[in-house]
């Protein structure tokens, strides 16, 4: 019995969000990927609300390889934490691979002051 992506990728984020939370204290930074674009956003579990969001879709500074977009996303949603005051944050790759545009988009929330 074979699996569609979609089916994979579901059960891999089940399985990673019985484990992850975020708090109000330690939000969790989500990470979707589309085909074209990228988007992060910090969430509060809690209060089910988004605290800060980014995109590559009308981002100027996203231009390049998907990759070097990713980064831009990365480094924007990082600024916008910090001005938010968010400091720390617990890492949701959404099922998708730690690889390639999500590993770009980690590292460089990293090196914008974000700890994971």
């Amino acid at each position: 019995m074979a699996f569609s992506k979609e089916n994979r990728r579901a059960k891999i984020k089940r399985r990673i969000r019985k484990n992850i939370s975020g708090t109000s204290s330690n939000p969790r930074l989500s990470v979707f990927r589309s085909n074209k674009q990228i988007y992060a956003q910090i969430i509060d579990d809690a209060t089910g609300t988004t605290l800060v969001s980014a995109s590559s879709y009308n981002n100027k500074a996203a231009s390049g390889s998907k990759i070097e977009q990713a980064a831009a996303v990365g480094k924007e949603v990082a600024e916008k934490a910090v001005k938010a005051g968010i400091t720390s944050v617990v890492f949701d790759r959404n099922g998708y691979l730690y690889h390639g545009r999500v590993k770009s988009l980690a590292d460089s929330a990293r090196e914008g002051g974000l700890k994971f």
